[in-house]
């Protein structure tokens, strides 16, 4: 399936009506935060496709983009594509706005697991993507504060091995730096801007015993 993922920048040639040419194929799209609701609106109306999204640190909670669907805490099932999305940073300051501990994290990852067991036991597997705002820690994030990754992110790679966690959050100032890693069974993309990826749906263990 061919997905377009975007985060925290608006990308000059993606808010034209160029867009239906330059994404033509796109079935999906995936945002992690920090985009003005304009902006995701604009998108999902030039493309006609379903949009998921979670918010970012400087979203606007009263604000949110209409015509997407927020899977913050949520697991949902797509043509095939098992996604779940955990929105927010890092806190960094005492305004926390999308702003959670790791000890938060974690819970938010509690508050997910009968939904992925479920889809263990359903499809075979517990997750295809999952997008988040901030990134793992020390994959992609900051050496400030406000940028570092969390910790939890990692665990829940390493335990629930989806097949791509797509994140913003870190800008990106160099271009020689990394925006694509692979940990184990996971492919981690920074989305800061946008990417069009091609994820492969894998066939379910319910579907081949039918």
């Amino acid at each position: 399936m061919k997905v377009l993922t975007v985060s925290d920048e608006i990308v000059p040639v993606l808010h034209t009506p160029a867009v239906r040419e330059y994404a033509q194929g796109v079935e999906m799209i995936l945002a992690c935060g920090d985009l003005p609701a304009e902006y995701l609106e604009y998108l999902v109306s030039m493309l006609n496709v379903p949009m998921f999204y979670v918010l970012g640190n400087h979203d606007n909670a009263e604000r949110p983009p209409e015509g997407g669907e927020n899977v913050n805490l949520r697991v949902v099932e797509y043509k095939g594509l098992l996604i779940a999305g955990l929105e927010g940073a890092q806190r960094y300051n005492s305004k926390p706005h999308f702003q959670y501990t790791e000890n938060e994290m974690r819970a938010h990852i509690a508050a997910l697991t009968p939904a992925l067991l479920l889809n263990k036991a359903r499809y075979g597997r517990y997750l295809d993507v999952l997008i988040t705002h901030a990134p793992p820690y020390q994959i992609h994030d900051g050496a400030d504060y406000a940028h570092r990754g969390f910790k939890a992110f990692r665990w829940f790679i390493e335990h629930y091995q989806p097949r791509y966690l797509i994140h913003g959050h870190t800008h990106i100032y160099d271009k020689r730096t990394e925006t694509i890693t692979t940990r184990g069974a996971t492919t981690i993309v920074n989305t800061v801007g946008y990417k069009i990826l091609d994820i492969p749906i894998v066939a379910s263990r319910r579907k081949e015993e039918r």
